[in-house]
Parts: structure tokens; sequence; C-alpha cells
């Protein structure tokens, strides 16, 4: 009776399980087949992640680094008509004269004592300027860099004098209390030990620098004029770093193609 029993209900669950089959096919491959729903958009950034990329943006745009920089009574003066690179930094005791440049990644540091750039003198790309409390010579240790002088760029001086009319080659180095005379050159790369005086007129070249010929007159007659060119070539740069937006010249130009009064 048992065994009977058993398998009349072991039929009844077959019957209903094949039965029930098609339907469940046709459920599956419905589910299959239906449209995926749409994805929800992504979630609006937070207010955090904004304020973190602000204070990027800031970041890169004001990287803190100033082009005068004063030190206690001291303010760097500079002439309206002197050219200073943004990225030139002038701190200190310092003054710079009519028509003179100071180009990109220069530093004038008159922390310690004076430091003075003549008229039309030019100090180039990442030069180096600075003083000493005191000169071995006994002279002023003040830094002085007259007129019509070029200092060639990645230069080092140090409380040093160079009188008008003079060249400085790139990449030199001038130490405390020397000193080079008017119409002198001295070459690139050369090294001008302390207290070491450039007469009058001469050539020197070397590490440390030595006497090497007398100048002709056609190469001191050339000295002003490479200052006066590279103050020639200033101006297309001062036009476009004023002290104000130069936005206005771009409106003045669509004013006048629109035919609008000025």
């Amino acid at each position: 009776m048992a065994a009977a029993s058993l398998s009349r209900l072991s039929r009844r669950a077959t019957t209903s399980a094949v039965a029930a089959a098609p339907s469940l096919r046709r459920l599956l491959s419905a589910t299959s087949t239906a449209p995926a729903a749409p994805s929800a958009p992504p979630p609006p950034p937070s207010q955090a992640a904004a304020a973190a990329a602000g204070a990027d943006r800031v970041r890169w745009d004001y990287r803190g680094q100033r082009q005068l920089v004063p030190l206690g009574q001291w303010m760097p003066k500079v002439a309206v008509d002197a050219y200073v690179a943004p990225e030139a930094v002038l701190a200190g005791q310092v003054t710079v004269h009519d028509g003179a440049s100071v180009w990109s990644g220069a530093v004038l540091r008159g922390d310690l004592n004076k430091i003075t750039l003549g008229f039309c003198a030019n100090v180039q790309e990442r030069c180096v300027l600075h003083a000493a409390w005191a000169a071995p010579t006994g002279l002023p240790a003040e830094t002085l860099v007259d007129r019509y002088v070029t200092v060639g760029a990645y230069s080092l001086l140090r409380s040093c004098t160079i009188e008008p009319e003079c060249i400085i080659g790139q990449h030199s180095i001038l130490m405390e209390g020397s000193l080079v005379e008017t119409n002198s050159i001295l070459e690139a790369g050369s090294v001008l030990p302390p207290g070491r005086r450039i007469p009058t007129g001469e050539l020197w070249a070397g590490s440390p620098a030595r006497f090497v010929r007398k100048l002709t007159n056609e190469e001191i007659v050339e000295i002003p004029k490479l200052a006066t060119a590279i103050n020639d070539l200033m101006q297309s740069h001062f036009s476009e770093f004023l002290p104000y937006s130069t936005a206005y010249l771009e409106v003045e130009k669509l004013k006048k193609s629109f035919s609008i009064p000025l």
C-alpha cells in the first residue's frame, strides 16, 4: 500500500512539472529578450571635489612668485620705462634706472647691500646679482652695473662694479670687490676673483680671468650698440606687460571693424 501511494505521488509531481515547463521556458525567454533598463546618469561631483579642483587651479594660476619683494624698509625701485620680466625677482635695495631691462628668471637680491642697474643696461636670463656686507678692497660692497652694460645669461655678480659700456659674457662670475673699467669685455665662462681689476679697453678671459689683448676702436664702438639693440628688443616685450590689461586694444579694433565710435 505504501509503495503504491508513493508511486502515485511521484507520477503526479512529474506530470505537474512537465505541464509547467512550457510556461517556465516562455518566462525565461521573455526575460532574456526584454530590453535593459537605461542606466542612471552619474551623480554630480561633490562640493569637496569641486573645491579641490578650484584650489588646484588657484595654485597653478598664482604660484606665489613675486616680482618686487620688499625687505624691511627697503622696496625695489623700478623706473617707468624700465622693463622687468614677470619671471624676474627684485628684492630689497634694488634700483633699476630708465631704459634698463631685467630678463626672465633673473634675481636681483639686495638684502645685504645695494644693487644698481644703470641707464640702458641689461641683465639677461637667469642671472643672479647680490651683495655682501663688505668687500675685501675696503670699497663699498654694493653691486653697480652702470649704463650701457650687457650682462650675459647665467652670470653671477657679487659686490662688484662694472663701469659704463662693458660686456660681461654669459656664465661669468664676478666676485667681491672686482672692478671692470670702461670699454672692457669679459669673455663668456670667465671667473674674476675677489679684488681683481680689468683696466679700460681690454679683453679678459679664463678662470681665473687673465689679460688677452687690447680692444680695437671698432670693438669699443660696438659695445654700446649692443646694449641699444637689446633696449630696442625690450620695447616689444615691454608693451605686453603693462601695469594694466591690454584687452582694451582688442576692443578698440572690434569697434573700428563695426564702425562703432570710440
